[in-house]
């Protein structure tokens, strides 16, 4: 089969990769449908986090289950499924209470971003959908497997709740999916902060009220305007470098709270959070605690969260996919085997 490989910054190669196959008898091997480049892909592709060696990338997809070992009983050959992009057994201790994303037998993919994926843990991670979806549902399904699961634990996690003014620090797919989260949850205010057209254009059709696209004390400013000059209750931020926590501390309420999605490349003022009472919670998103209720608003058509998809090519061309993310030139690249 073939699939990705990160060689270096700026290297990602389309390349012959053995094919995978039933090592445990938890595992399963799925024929992918769709992949996608992550935000968090491109901090290696950026040279920011380190490549030491040639590495298979990818940890999202959603695709036809071809094979399964002797314990999977959860799906079965030919079921169309959508699996989280961290794998988990959904059963031990701390999957019982709904911390999936660091269960005890956490498990990781050979890159995703391929024609075929070898799943750890098949029945705790996979997530079948009710008979083969309709082709438009396909990018939608596609966006459960990370940002739309990661941007609704931002909002959870910040415990958004209805009427709450929410800001949301970051633009890409994760912090636009943090929106549609938002929204969902009931906020009465949902700031996007936004300088670029085509995503705060996608915020607006998610649900934002308002779009800031200052930064710094200015968008802090912009958003204690909009939130009666004490800042927003809840702020998702969806980035993960130090300005933009820097940012979501700013614009955030005395007694408020901060979801941290965004991977983190930068320091908390803990001494600011402390004396201001805001709360911080956070981390990799429990993808399959949030997975059955997310398929069920897609497949019911209530959200459609596969807009933040804006350029779409074959795995074969995944080294461009990954050059018009780091150029901005699109907010989030999906691939077809």
């Amino acid at each position: 089969m073939f699939g990705a490989v990160i060689h270096a910054p700026g290297d990602v190669r389309y390349e012959e990769r053995p094919d995978p196959v039933i090592l445990e008898p938890t595992d399963a091997v799925v024929r992918t449908v769709a992949a996608c480049v992550c935000g968090s892909d491109m901090w290696r592709y950026r040279g920011i986090s380190p490549v030491p060696e040639p590495a298979p990338i990818g940890h999202e997809f959603c695709g036809v289950v071809e094979e399964v070992g002797a314990d999977v009983v959860s799906v079965r050959p030919g079921d169309f499924v959508v699996g989280g992009f961290n794998p988990s057994d959904n059963s031990c201790p701390v999957c019982r209470k709904g911390a999936q994303a660091n269960c005890l037998h956490g498990a990781h993919y050979d890159g995703a971003q391929a024609e075929r994926i070898r799943i750890p843990w098949a029945n705790g991670t996979l997530v079948p959908t009710p008979g083969m979806p309709d082709e438009s549902l396909v990018p939608s399904l596609l966006s459960l497997s990370d940002v739309m699961c990661t941007g609704w634990h931002a909002a959870v996690s910040a415990g958004v709740r209805p009427g709450d003014a929410v800001a949301v620090v970051g633009d890409g797919a994760v912090g636009l999916s943090a929106v549609l989260a938002a929204v969902q949850l009931g906020a009465g205010t949902v700031i996007a902060m936004s300088r670029h057209e085509d995503r705060s254009r996608i915020a607006r059709v998610f649900g934002a009220t308002h779009v800031v696209a200052e930064r710094g004390e200015e968008g802090i400013a912009a958003v204690r305007d909009l939130t009666e000059g004490i800042g927003a209750d809840r702020v998702l931020e969806c980035v993960g470098t130090e300005a933009a926590r820097a940012q979501a501390v700013g614009a955030v309420r005395p007694g408020g709270t901060v979801g941290l999605v965004g991977l983190p490349h930068g320091d908390l003022p803990m001494q600011d959070l402390f004396w201001r009472n805001v709360g911080i919670k956070g981390g990799p998103a429990h993808v399959r605690s949030y997975l059955p209720h997310l398929m069920d608003l897609v497949l019911g058509g209530t959200i459609e969260p596969g807009l933040v998809f804006d350029l779409e090519l074959p795995l074969s061309q995944v080294a461009e996919g990954y050059a018009a993310m780091d150029q901005r030139r699109a907010i989030k690249t999906l691939l077809r085997p």
